[in-house]
């Protein structure tokens, strides 16, 4: 509950300073192609998005996973194909893209620790707002991983796992 606070109030403090620039302007406000922010979820942390075109990207997350305990980290690869809403106040992509993941899950089964290497599948909205440079999104990933180092044979080896995460980033 704390975090969505959070969230709403920085978009509206970065509201409140763009119409404070639109006076003061009377362009539009440049969105730069590096925004970072912060994700909450799996993992929960700190996000950085680079475009590479219009509709390609890479992204990266750095953070605590709760659930499952531990840190990750994450990068993908997105393309934006489909546009689902277009106003103008804000563009509603979706987007969709492979990517790697990185884990040490501490305190696994009975206290064992282990490595996890895996391959992302991500799919996610996101919020592009088009007066200031602040993007809101919504993500999945499903994980196919390779799990190593834990002293129990059960934990070693392929398996599955799932991310989600809401977040924020500006762009500069």
């Amino acid at each position: 509950m704390r975090v969505a606070v959070f969230v709403v109030a920085a978009l509206l403090v970065a509201r409140a300073g763009a119409a404070g620039a639109e006076d003061l302007t009377d362009s539009s406000t440049e969105k730069g192609s590096l925004g970072a922010g912060i994700i909450i979820g799996e993992p929960t942390g700190v996000c950085a998005k680079l475009y590479l075109q219009d509709d390609q990207a890479v992204q990266a997350a750095l953070g605590l996973t709760f659930v499952s305990g531990g840190f990750q980290a994450h990068a993908d690869y997105v393309f934006h194909p489909w546009i689902l809403e277009e106003r103008e106040e804000f563009t509603l992509p979706a987007y969709i893209g492979p990517g790697v993941r990185l884990m040490q899950h501490a305190a696994g089964r009975d206290g064992d620790d282990d490595f996890r290497v895996g391959a992302r599948a991500v799919a996610g909205l996101l919020f592009d707002f088009k007066e200031i440079p602040l993007d809101v999104f919504v993500e999945v990933a499903g994980i196919f991983e390779y799990r190593f180092g834990s002293d129990s044979a059960d934990v070693n080896g392929f398996g599955l796992a799932l991310n989600g995460g809401l977040g924020a980033r500006y762009y500069f």
